[in-house]
């Protein structure tokens, strides 16, 4: 989600003075380190490896393949063909009386080596059915006779009951591409954004580059590709963010919502007390690895190993980097309430405790009429400051305060009761669902502990929300633990008539423990200063929620058209309304059908949806004739989206060309040229991934309603949209107030989508269906950022209810 802004911040970490030492170090012995990497990582985890590591076998297949010998031995019958004699030979002998323990020792090894041997026949016959991706590039409802046939070699070799990490060492590796074929689509993805000068240039560079450097770096790359789990995916980690020196406020964490139109009960103890259960019984079933593994089609699994770092884990700032700190188990939690910090113990006598005491706990917080220490209040906007300034003052605050800072660091997640209110209000709603969406990423620039993998944030009125930090996995993975609390803690925990808890307090519990926090002088400057700047960042970010009931995924299916690609391309339509003209667009999608894959990005800016987007403009244009062009750009998004996921993608290559580049200390003019590109819209899907635990036709209102990112770029957008239900999309729009380019987000209507909808429904006779009125967040108003905006360009009607827009600054 966030991403896009640490890819574009990334460049000035790798040549930054601090970096160059590191960076001069030969590649190959980097090639070497990430390979080394790889196989610590394996093992670290050496026992839950050997225990999903004979999947698709069982290690009670390996007692009956042993039975099945000397039951062969008992009648008299050598299924070795002479093997088991050999090895009974090469023991040691101890005497006749033990020859009997010899021949089932020698059993025994003959089994266990023909067991391995077919678990790894099995691995590799499921890793080479894995790398087909035919199915991937077929047309969407249409499978091919070799598709079905390998899914059913899939389903025969995938074995049953799989486990979280079962796949994992079936997983094949992500490929690196042909130099050649990323260079061509790179051109082709910035045609549509470049006049012909410029283009022609960067075709200069584009061919210069494939002459002189491509085929060395690119060699390297295949090197580590053999070597290494996956020849980007560390460099991406590395590089992109714990190098990066930036702020981790908005731009790099991306915020979760709760339920839209539905807060469970208003309690504000009672509501954190199920939420923080629920998520540590996801925790309970992530360490028995009792979470199943997402599966494409209900057959292709993805990668699991970004689910490792979910709970229990710190971004620690450096200097010049920053590292991630897992423990392998937290048995408490960090809780701020009105500038205090506190230490919540989750279990007693090694059992979890139940939400009722739980929220006794936190009732007990809220009802704590201490005041905050000097300087403890902000003390939390240190981690909303730069990296490295936050490095140097956390070593004084190690030295002085360690143990408050441990209980901190070392807790499983970090939560904060804030003390106002949040959520839609039916006297406001969009107003109300902009500042709960700024106050999830933002919040008041001390009260989130933005080092934590994630933050759960408890409003006073009930209503719940997460801040997650980027570093140690994707949107996807704190989506699924997000919407299983959300599941648990409404349908399974529940709460009582009163709003309370299920069950009953505990007396016997201690008090939550007090955190004291010894803070030198120097640190209150360097507070003061880091909560002036985040006062200023947070200020600046402008957010805009609004769901958009017109019409949702159910419409565009009845059009045999890809919701993703359709929100896509509708989008640059948007924009380019906005704007005037065509940008880089970034959207991410995943790369998990490799081992430890992350991410791709997807160049939404096409030329089929320029060609789109121009007709709609042309009032000579006719529907029929915008509606073919319109399905045009759709079908190319899908073909960029599904060869991204296949790893035939563009910008991780190119990214790690140029990471190869800097250790081999080769310019390069073209990837330089690549890599300062700056992407005005940044964009991403949050899917819904357990549709099975919500009753989404029954109770549409308990579905999440997604959640957003800052923008990539100073002047441009963030756009996160999810489809809830299927009749309700829900955007989550962000843009910098200090840029005069972007349009002041007091109420952008989605107008855009509307059209691509009319259009749609006038051609193929479809209704566009809309949600009953109580649910309409109202009619959205356009308004300019300031007088001086006006007259700069296209006055910003991006969101105009016709074709042609006018040029008035509202829509209803």
């Amino acid at each position: 989600m966030a991403e896009a802004h640490q890819a574009v911040g990334f460049r000035p970490s790798l040549t930054s003075d601090a970096g160059e030492v590191e960076l001069g170090v030969p590649v190959l012995q980097e090639i070497y380190l990430s390979g080394l990497r790889s196989w610590k990582r394996h093992l670290s985890r050496f026992w839950n490896d050997f225990l999903t590591g004979v999947f698709p076998a069982s290690p009670l297949s390996w007692l009956f393949l042993f039975s099945a010998i000397q039951l062969a031995c008992f009648l008299q019958l050598d299924p070795s063909l002479g093997l088991m004699e050999k090895i009974k030979e090469s023991l040691p002998d101890w005497g006749g009386q033990h020859h009997r323990l010899r021949g089932v020792l020698a059993a025994a090894l003959f089994a266990s080596c023909l067991w391995g041997a077919l678990i790894f026949t099995l691995h590799v016959a499921l890793r080479l059915l894995l790398s087909y991706h035919g199915w991937l590039l077929e047309p969407h409802g249409a499978m091919s006779s070799p598709t079905k046939t390998w899914l059913a070699l899939v389903r025969i070799f995938s074995g049953r009951h799989p486990m979280l990490f079962s796949y994992q060492r079936s997983l094949p590796r992500q490929p690196v591409p042909s130099v050649q074929d990323t260079v061509r689509k790179y051109l082709e993805s910035v045609r549509p954004v470049l006049s012909d000068k410029d283009f022609d240039w960067t075709a200069g560079l584009a061919q210069e580059f494939l002459k002189l450097q491509a085929s060395l770096l690119q060699w390297y790359l295949q090197l580590k590709s053999w070597w290494a789990s996956n020849y980007v995916s560390d460099w991406w980690e590395e590089f992109v963010y714990l190098r990066s020196r930036n702020s981790l406020m908005v731009n790099s964490n991306y915020y979760m919502m709760d339920f839209l139109y539905v807060t469970p009960t208003p309690v504000q103890a009672a509501r954190a007390g199920n939420a923080v259960h629920a998520l540590l019984l996801y925790r309970h079933r992530l360490d028995r690895q009792e979470i199943l593994p997402t599966l494409l089609m209900g057959m292709r699994p993805l990668c699991s190993a970004q689910y490792e770092k979910i709970f229990n884990t710190t971004r620690i700032p450096g200097v010049h980097r920053d590292h991630i700190r897992h423990l392998r188990d937290s048995r408490h939690v960090a809780v701020f309430h009105r500038g205090r910090f506190f230490r919540v113990g989750t279990h007693s006598q090694s059992r979890l405790l139940s939400p009722r005491a739980l929220e006794q706990q936190f009732q007990r917080i809220l009802d704590d009429p201490s005041p905050a220490c000097p300087h403890e209040e902000h003390l939390a906007a240190l981690t909303a400051a730069p990296r490295d300034t936050w490095a140097q003052v956390r070593r004084s605050l190690k030295t002085q305060a360690q143990e408050a800072l441990e209980a901190v660091e070392g807790a499983a997640f970090f939560v904060s009761l804030d003390s106002e209110p949040a959520g839609l209000t039916r006297e406001d709603p969009a107003a109300s669902l902009d500042a709960y969406a700024h106050a999830l990423l933002a919040g008041q620039g001390h009260d989130r502990w933005f080092d934590k993998s994630f933050s759960l944030i408890v409003f006073s009125n009930g209503k719940l929300g997460l801040s997650v930090e980027h570093s140690w996995a994707d949107c996807p993975i704190s989506g699924h633990m997000w919407e299983f609390t959300l599941a648990t803690e409404c349908f399974q925990l529940g709460y009582s008539a009163d709003g309370h808890c299920k069950g009953h307090p505990d007396p016997l519990l201690p008090q939550p423990q007090r955190l004291h926090w010894d803070l030198p002088d120097k640190i209150h400057l360097s507070i003061s200063l880091a909560l002036r700047a985040a006062k200023t960042l947070s200020g600046n970010i402008d957010c805009h929620v609004f769901p958009f009931s017109h019409f949702g995924k159910n419409f565009i299916k009845r059009c045999h058209l890809s919701s993703d690609s359709f929100i896509q391309t509708t989008l640059q339509l948007a924009h380019f309304r906005d704007r005037g003209q065509f940008c880089l667009t970034y959207e991410s999608t995943m790369t998990r059908l490799f081992l430890e894959g992350r991410t791709e990005t997807v160049r939404s800016c096409t030329r089929e949806a320029r060609d789109f987007v121009r007709a709609m403009e042309d009032k000579e244009k006719t529907d029929a004739q915008c509606l073919a062009l319109f399905r045009l750009a759709v079908d190319k998004h899908q073909a960029l989206l599904k060869a991204a996921m296949s790893g035939q993608g563009v910008d991780r290559h190119l990214f790690a060309l140029y990471v190869v580049s800097q250790f081999l200390h080769l310019q390069s003019p073209f990837l330089d040229q690549v890599h300062s590109e700056q992407w005005q819209l940044a964009t991403s899907q949050i899917p819904v991934q357990q549709i099975h635990l919500f009753d989404v036709h029954n109770y549409p209102d308990y579905v999440s309603s997604g959640g957003g990112f800052g923008p990539a770029d100073d002047h441009g957008y963030g756009v996160s949209y999810m489809f809830m239900g299927d009749d309700v999309i829900t955007f989550h729009i962000s843009s910098k107030k200090s840029s005069t380019r972007t349009v002041r987000l007091t109420h952008p209507g989605p107008s855009s989508l509307g059209t691509s909808a009319s259009l749609l429904s006038y051609s193929s006779g479809f209704q566009t269906p809309s949600l009953p009125p109580a649910h309409d967040p109202g009619a959205p108003v356009l308004k300019p950022r300031s007088p001086q905006a006006q007259g700069q360009g296209p006055q910003p009607s991006c969101f105009s209810a016709s074709r042609n827009p006018s040029p008035s600054f509202s829509c209803t």
